[in-house]
Parts: structure tokens; sequence; C-alpha cells
């Protein structure tokens, strides 16, 4: 019996292991496929038709040996690419958050660049003058404050006023697997959040896109004639780490995940890491001389960070690379510094209120609510989003 036992255990352990090599084999055999590589889905639209693109460093076709730029890839198919606009960043995705873009033209292709950050963060009619089709490619972050979702809006208003069709090449949402934080208040709108969704929307950018034809958010409620190209092999649990950095102050998936939390300290005296090596992977400032900060960092000057916050200070903070990743919001760090900081008066500056999108969450904060309690009283609005965003979805929760 004993033997048995064992023959019967090794096999168990065997077909464990065959499954498991069976699994991986299917699984190698269904990657993630984006938007951008189901050409023989969207040519169609393209041909013959004068073409402009938002687009930016993640604007890229995948294969086996690296990838190409859509650009490029359009005009070797004799695709007539006439514009390309540069959403904050830039078309290389080099320039610092808040910098102004300028237009340009690209060494590579040649073809023109206009900014759609700075002063025509709103594309005008003479802009798209002669285009039929629009093409909406880069690679969204899932934050509301992330601003390529406001070019999205504005672009759409646009080319729905002129009759032109906007192609949204779709692509998967690194923080995809959750909703969270607090509604937008429409009185706080502004660049940095157009729409009243919570700071983790939970949408792809095409699954974004339908939702904002779908609830009338578009000036009069106006209709854009929208197409999606979806991505395949893909749901909102899959994980998915970008294989090009989104913008130069997200290097690596551990900044993107903590993204969401914390950006908010843009609205406060801290610093998050621009200037460093480690942006968006700890936090800290001056003013911070609690025991429980003990990791210490100086910003300076880099790419992405020409004018770090507190730059050449020494900062005291928390250094969070090790942490598991999140599928919340974490409050707990702003509130500890609020409370920790030295001068109270001077922690939070105007911008909190437009990354939270409201007045309340600086107010709860400054009234000692604890994040359990912040949490719980985002819950019937989350509730809400979620059965909105419902008719919007293009793939698996």
């Amino acid at each position: 019996m004993h033997l048995n036992f064992i023959k019967n255990t090794v096999l168990l352990f065997v077909l464990t292991l065959l499954s498991c090599r069976n699994q991986s084999s299917t699984q190698a055999q269904t990657p993630i496929s984006v938007g951008a590589q189901q050409t023989a889905q969207y040519l169609p639209i393209l041909k013959n038709k004068n073409i402009g693109i938002v687009a930016n460093q993640t604007t890229v076709i995948f294969k086996e040996d690296g990838y190409t730029h859509v650009v490029d890839s359009l005009l070797r198919l004799n695709i007539a690419v006439k514009k390309v606009f540069a959403p904050e960043h830039g078309f290389r995705g080099t320039a610092d958050a808040g910098e102004y873009v300028k237009d340009g033209v690209d060494a590579g292709s040649g073809v023109p660049i206009m900014s759609l950050y700075g002063a025509n963060k709103k594309p005008s009619a003479q802009a798209l003058d002669g285009l039929d089709v629009i093409i909406f490619d880069v690679q969204d972050v899932g934050a509301r404050f992330y601003t390529f979702l406001s070019t999205l809006h504005y672009m759409m208003e646009t080319c729905t006023k002129l009759g032109i069709t906007v192609l949204v090449l779709d692509r998967p949402n690194p923080n995809g697997h959750y909703v969270d934080g607090p509604i937008l208040d429409l009185k706080y709108s502004s660049f940095v959040g157009v729409h009243p969704v919570p700071i983790v929307h939970g949408l792809t950018v095409g699954e974004y896109a339908k939702m904002i034809n779908g609830e009338g958010w578009l000036t009069d409620g106006i209709q854009c004639d929208l197409k999606v190209i979806p991505v395949e092999n893909y749901t909102h649990q899959t994980a998915y780490a970008l294989p090009i950095k989104p913008s130069p102050n997200l290097p690596n998936a551990k900044a993107i995940n903590l993204y969401p939390s914390l950006c908010l300290f843009e609205g406060t005296n801290v610093s998050m890491g621009r200037g460093t090596a480690l942006q968006f992977q700890i936090f800290g400032s001056p003013f911070l001389e609690h025991s429980d900060y003990s990791y210490e960092f100086v910003p300076k000057p880099n790419v992405g960070a020409k004018y770090p916050v507190h730059e050449n200070k020494i900062c005291k903070g928390l250094n969070l690379q090790n942490l598991s990743s999140l599928d919340y919001i974490e409050l707990k760090w702003v509130i500890d510094a609020y409370q920790n900081t030295e001068n109270k008066i001077d922690f939070f500056s105007p911008f909190f209120t437009k990354l939270a999108g409201q007045k309340l969450l600086q107010e709860q904060i400054e009234s000692g609510w604890t994040a359990a309690q912040i949490r719980e009283s985002w819950k019937p609005d989350l509730e809400r989003y979620k059965l909105l965003r419902a008719p919007y979805l293009l793939y698996p929760l």
C-alpha cells in the first residue's frame, strides 16, 4: 500500500507538471495583442484618407524582434499620415510634466508635429483642416489626472464638430484591475480631470472613449464618430507590464502601480521622487522630521525633472520599492505626512483640489479622518460609478 501511495503521488505530481506546461504553452500561444497590431481591422478605415494621429513614444506595433512606430508603419503602407499631434511630454516622451511642448517636424518621417499641450490643449478646426480620420494611440496608466484622457476628450470634441472620425487603437490599462478614489466634482474640472469619474477609473482608453460618447460628456452632448480597435486576449485582471515607459517619471511597473496614490503629493510640499532615479517609488520632504521617515534623498535635475521640488535639499521620507502591488489608493502616506509636517498651513497647495477633483478630501484629512473613514465615504459613489461604467466595458472584469 505504501508503494502504491508513492506511485500515485508521483503520478499526480507528473500530471500536475504536464498540466502546468500545457497551460503555459496555451498562454504562450495567446499573448496580448494591442489594437495597433490589428492592422487588418483598421487599414480599410484609413485607405485613401488623410490621417492625423495623436501619438507619443508608446505608439508602437510590437514584433518578435522589437517594435516599430505606428507612424512609420503606416507611411510604409502608403497611408497618408499628414500630421502628428503630441500630448503632454511630447512626441518622444521626454518633456517634463507641465513643460511647454513645441510644434515641429518629426526627423524620422518628416511629418509635421503639433503640440496638444501648452497653449493648444484643445485642437483648433484649422489644425485639423483637411483630415478625414484621427487615430488616438497613446498608452494610458488608468488614473484620472493622467492628462492623455483630457487630450482624448478635446480631440473627440473638435473632430465631432468637423465630422472627422476618431479611431482609438486600444491598449491595456496597467491599473485596470481596480476602481478607487473620490469622484470628480465638475466644479473642479480641469486638464488634470475633466469627467465625473474616480481617480482610478478602471477603463482602457477605448472603453473610456465609449463612455465619453455614451454619457454625453462632449459639449451639448454631441456624439463623436468613434471606432475602437480592441486589445486581443486581455481582461481587466491581466497583469500587464508596459514595455515602454509612458512618461519620463514613470520608469517601471512599481512606479505605475504607486502613481494613483503618490500623485496626490503633487498638490503638497512633499516630493515623490522627481529628480531621482526612484520617481513615484519614494516620497519625502525637508519638513518631515518624524523618526518614521528614515529614508533620505536629494532631488537633482534629470530627464523629466529639470527643476524638481526641493532641488538639492535633503528630503526625509519612505522608500516604497519593496511594497506589494496595490489594488486600492493608499491614503495613509498623505495623511501621515500632513500630521507630521512642521507647518500644516503650507502643506497643501490649490493644486491638491484639482488632483482630488473635489474640496472634501483635503477637508477630511485636515479634520483628522482616518484612511478607513475616508475610503468608507467613497463607497456609495464608487458603486454608482461601476454601474455607469458597465455598458462600456470591452473586456471581462
